[in-house]
């Protein structure tokens, strides 16, 4: 099957689920387990991949979520010391991707 190129979507899982182009930037995760920062600022323009990388984040740490399947193939597959922050924290996911306004 040909991959679909996934102009708009912002949904890590639908992205993997419907088989579309994806860059692996799960070593992100790698980077987000090793600083152990309290707050971590991403400052990139508009429709840079942010919401996506945030999902990403989601559905790898999300206790709620099984999504191992989702990240097979993928770059954090290899390192075996972040399996164990796998599926392990509450998250609290909020996206203000589509709220539009003139101003603060």
């Amino acid at each position: 099957t040909m991959q679909k190129l996934p102009i708009g979507e912002s949904d890590f899982k639908n992205l993997r689920q419907n088989n579309c182009y994806f860059i692996d930037k799960t070593e992100f995760i790698s980077e987000i387990i090793r600083e152990n920062n309290n707050v971590i600022l991403i400052p990139r323009p508009r429709r840079f991949g942010k919401t996506l990388n945030l999902s990403m984040l989601r559905y790898f740490f999300d206790k709620n979520e099984n999504a191992r399947d989702l990240f097979k193939g993928l770059k954090i597959e290899t390192l075996p010391e972040f399996k164990e922050h796998q599926g392990k924290y509450p998250v609290i996911f909020i996206t203000f991707k589509d709220v539009k306004e003139k101003g603060f």
